[in-house]
């Protein structure tokens, strides 16, 4: 039995008469007939009796009628629901992002876009460091991440290069960069005698290394201080006054009390943001959100 057989049958009984549901169908009345026959054979019973202006149905055909009228909606609900699931209209996106890259204006703009294009799509978030990210990229876990560039830690990851975002440094209220109030800046040599407080390399290589080689540049090897697993955690040990820390410039919108931000001045570390995926994606959602991605301005 065939969705067409179904067709045929409704539009019969629905008409009453061969001749007008051949029509309504854009076929000829014999292939209908012949149709119809097919079906009851296969029920094995007669689902219409002729009467002088048409067909009625049996008592089977009734029955039949009853089971069997929404089918063909049904199926055309189906098929629609497929082509929209093909299309990334429905279905689910999981997507990575580490606390610094959320806090940027590309990142929120994207997810909010997203949502509002494709708000039937279930969209789940996951704040953790690049490291972690990356893995579970590769482990299937997620669909796509916002992180930062760390070349090795990426390998098997395809990265779309998004920013490129200059660091600041965030300083504890005593510090003497902060004491004078006229000061809207300060030099990486300026912190040679602070604790600096870093995310561990197997953590957040990029930014680790990018703070260190900055500061090498500079002329000094600066004084390693505590490590902290977040951006987040390391501006919290700054505001305990353990020391300072050098971060994107997207974590000046983390307000946390006994903290003050200073532009870095002359030579500045660069902290660079992704959107990573494997390089066979297989989401439809995903494909349309490194799309969207890619249209908005930066």
């Amino acid at each position: 039995m065939e969705l067409r057989h179904i067709r045929y049958f409704l539009a019969v009984a629905e008409e009453g008469n061969f001749t007008r549901a051949a029509q309504r169908l854009g076929i000829a009345q014999p292939p209908l007939s012949q149709q119809i026959r097919d079906l009851e054979n296969e029920i094995g019973a007669r689902l219409f009796q002729r009467v002088p202006h048409g067909a009625e149905l049996t008592e089977a055909g009734r029955a039949f009628r009853e089971r069997v009228r929404s089918l063909p909606e049904q199926a055309g609900a189906a098929v629609r629901q497929a082509q929209r699931a093909a299309r990334g209209e429905t279905g689910a996106l999981r997507l990575g992002f580490t606390s610094s890259a959320i806090l940027t204006p590309l990142t929120t703009q994207a997810i909010r876009e997203f949502r509002r294009r494709y708000g039937e799509v279930e969209l789940t978030l996951e704040e953790s460091n690049s490291a972690h990210l990356s893995a579970k990229l590769r482990d299937g876990s997620l669909d796509l991440a916002f992180l930062r560039h760390d070349g090795s830690e990426n390998e098997g990851v395809l990265l779309h290069a998004l920013l490129e975002e200059p660091m600041i440094a965030a300083l504890p209220l005593g510090h003497a960069a902060v004491r004078d109030g006229r000061r809207k800046s300060v030099r990486l040599e300026e912190l040679r005698e602070d604790a600096l407080i870093l995310t561990p390399r197997n953590v957040g290589p990029t930014l680790h290394e990018a703070i260190l080689g900055a500061c090498r540049r500079a002329g000094f090897e600066p004084r390693i201080g505590q490590h902290a697993p977040q951006l987040a955690s390391s501006l919290a040990l700054v505001a305990a006054e353990l020391g300072v820390a050098i971060v994107p410039e997207a974590m000046r919108r983390f307000a946390l009390p006994g903290i003050v931000y200073r532009d870095i001045a002359g030579l500045q570390p660069i902290a660079r943001l992704a959107l990573a995926q494997l390089p066979e994606l297989d989401s439809a959602p995903a494909r349309n959100f490194v799309e969207l991605v890619a249209q908005l301005p930066r």
